[in-house]
């Protein structure tokens, strides 16, 4: 195949925007040929998040970038709906660091709208606004006429992925958008995307270790398995078919319940009453501390007035309450 994309289906009806038919990735040429992946059939939909999972080096990176026209296929075809247009088709957010530190963040976002000026590279009204609504979509606002050297990585990935939004292509390819950022950035960054690709109809494909997050946000998984095949589908299926655990093989991490499995070295069965986050948070506390939460045990801990009642006796916080245990 000379070119990376095939237009193909005209069904303007169908959510579908990109598919691969018999695809297979990876490096090299002839008999020099490395196969990464091959034999894909996938498919994207407009107005889905979805999180592409699988163990380092397994070659999440290779698929983004022959999904994106960066790299040629080995093998198969790369289809986009008749109704998108292929030079305007897919924004990507790679890994590769910023260079340019002398611009400001605008700056930097309005080269995502390259792509649609002429000759003389002014930018029209149109251009002007879509890059307004991405400082906005992105919350940049404060951060706009700053220069990007003084960004935090988190606002810097956040510049990007505006760049990206401000491009306005149906599709946007991701790759590892939170690596290396804190738990509120990772949150911010997933919860912007998944707005994203739900408010503006777009389908987005990020490459992602945030098992936790991917679990909670993501509308569908691909998951590439040991034998170098692609599984995707809901997250909760993939957990429930025990897909996840067949792939990661996590060790002491329950995925059924999202909760690292503890041994009940104490010996002692509690019963807890109480309900919402102070009785998840109590059990949580009360398992890692080595203690059996049941409802066949005599002992019981109950939430009253903001307070732990343990035999009788109030306790203010779960440190004194587990002080008590631990005497008992």
């Amino acid at each position: 195949m000379n070119s990376s994309f095939i237009a193909s289906w005209s069904d303007m009806n169908t959510p579908a925007l990109l598919s691969t038919k018999q695809l297979s990735v990876g490096y090299g040429k002839g008999l020099t040929q490395k196969k990464i992946l091959g034999n894909l059939n996938l498919t994207l939909f407009a107005g889905e998040l979805v999180c592409f999972m699988g163990p380092n080096g397994i070659g999440k990176s290779t698929l983004l970038r022959t999904l994106a026209g960066l790299q040629v296929p080995l093998e198969g075809d790369v289809l986009l709906n008749k109704s998108v247009d292929i030079g305007k088709a897919i924004a990507v957010v790679l890994t590769d660091r910023v260079q340019a530190y002398h611009m400001t963040a605008r700056e930097l976002i309005t080269y995502g709208r390259y792509p649609y000026l002429n000759w003389s590279l002014s930018e029209k009204k149109e251009d002007l606004e879509k890059i307004e609504q991405a400082i906005d979509q992105l919350h940049l606002r404060p951060l706009a006429d700053q220069s990007i050297s003084s960004l935090s990585d988190g606002q810097l990935q956040m510049v990007m992925i505006a760049r990206a939004v401000a491009q306005d292509t149906p599709i946007l390819l991701l790759d590892e958008p939170t690596a290396h950022l804190d738990l509120n950035n990772r949150v911010e960054i997933m919860t912007v995307l998944r707005q994203l690709a739900h408010d503006l109809n777009k389908s987005i494909l990020l490459a992602t270790h945030e098992l936790d997050l991917a679990l909670q946000m993501a509308d569908r998984i691909w998951l590439i398995t040991k034998n170098g095949t692609i599984a995707t589908g809901l997250p909760e299926d993939l957990v429930l078919n025990g897909t996840f655990d067949q792939v990661f093989e996590l060790k002491g991490f329950d995925l059924r319940t999202g909760k690292v499995a503890h041994h009940p070295h104490q010996n002692k069965k509690i019963k807890l009453n109480g309900e919402g986050y102070v009785y998840l948070w109590t059990k949580n506390a009360l398992e890692r501390n080595g203690y059996e939460v049941t409802e066949d045990s005599g002992e019981h801990i109950q939430f009253i007035d903001q307070k732990w009642m343990y035999r009788d006796a109030p306790h203010d916080s779960l440190c004194t309450l587990l002080q008590a245990l631990d005497q008992s």
